[in-house]
């Protein structure tokens, strides 16, 4: 399967280590950016082709990766449309830009899977939420599903508007986790730990309770409830937080990420 990357950042270079001699020979891998620097490191890294502007090579790629920021997804789409005669598969990892709005960039194009990668995609643990356009076959689909899982999990979604909420929950979910391990670091620091060992204790919590939740078979709220005794300390923090609104406010400032993603939609999507 020959790949064509536009774009060589962050999650294209996790893409395309994934990728690298598992899904796909390197020399079926072909990457488009403008930095000379970004294309010498994946050239150098993982022997992919490289070139610094859209070229014939994209044209000749199964699928087509668009990993642009939002806002130059327009200036790409008016670039590849010519080179779309082949029927590639356009697979979009932009946020914010939805499936009609890049068609109708490429000129009425219609085999386009938008996925919504998040960061742990840099150590392959990652999510994509992905929902495909309405002349996805099955095979380009399976193609499309083959990427993504390069680097981690994949959810398929039946409607696009529901890649809003997997932004909220998953594509947005890393700064949650972070943001959390930032507050048990500062209470470690606060308490007299110091801060390496507030950062050990902190970052093995989680990653072990996350992997504790992963494999077993029981909900997360029974997990939780098992560590609870009833007037021990994890009652005493848990009730803390309650009394505080934490779990509400976590659901409201999920919502508020969802419908930033509609409204990033709406105004990426609006014609120029």
């Amino acid at each position: 399967m020959k790949i064509a990357f536009i774009g060589g950042g962050n999650m294209a270079t996790a893409l395309i280590a994934g990728l690298a001699g598992q899904l796909t020979g390197a020399g079926s891998l072909h990457v488009v950016d403008p930095n000379p620097e970004a294309l010498e490191r994946l050239a150098s890294q993982y022997g992919v082709s490289t070139a610094s502007t859209i070229d014939v090579q994209v044209g000749a790629a199964d699928v087509v990766v668009l990993a642009v920021k939002p806002q130059q997804m327009r200036e790409v789409a008016a670039s590849l449309k010519p080179l779309l005669g082949a029927q590639p598969l356009v697979l979009s990892i932009a946020a914010g830009i939805r499936i009609a709005d890049l068609g109708r960039w490429l000129g009425g194009y219609t085999r386009i899977v938008r996925s919504m990668p998040n960061t742990p995609a840099l150590i392959a643990m990652g999510i994509t939420g992905m929902v495909a356009g309405s002349e996805v076959d099955e095979v380009q689909r399976q193609a499309a599903d083959k990427v993504m899982r390069a680097v981690g999990q994949t959810v398929w979604l039946k409607e696009e508007s529901l890649i809003d909420p997997v932004t909220a929950v998953s594509g947005s979910g890393p700064a949650y986790v972070f943001y959390f391990l930032e507050a048990m670091q500062q209470a470690a620091l606060e308490m007299g730990l110091d801060a390496e060992q507030g950062r050990t204790l902190a970052v093995a919590t989680f990653t072990g309770a996350a992997q504790l939740a992963a494999q077993s078979g029981d909900p997360v709220e029974v997990l939780r409830q098992r560590v609870t005794s009833k007037g021990g300390t994890t009652h005493a923090a848990i009730t803390s937080m309650e009394e505080s609104g934490v779990k509400e406010a976590i659901v409201a400032a999920m919502k508020a990420a969802a419908a930033r993603g509609r409204e990033l939609g709406d105004e990426l999507g609006k014609d120029a």
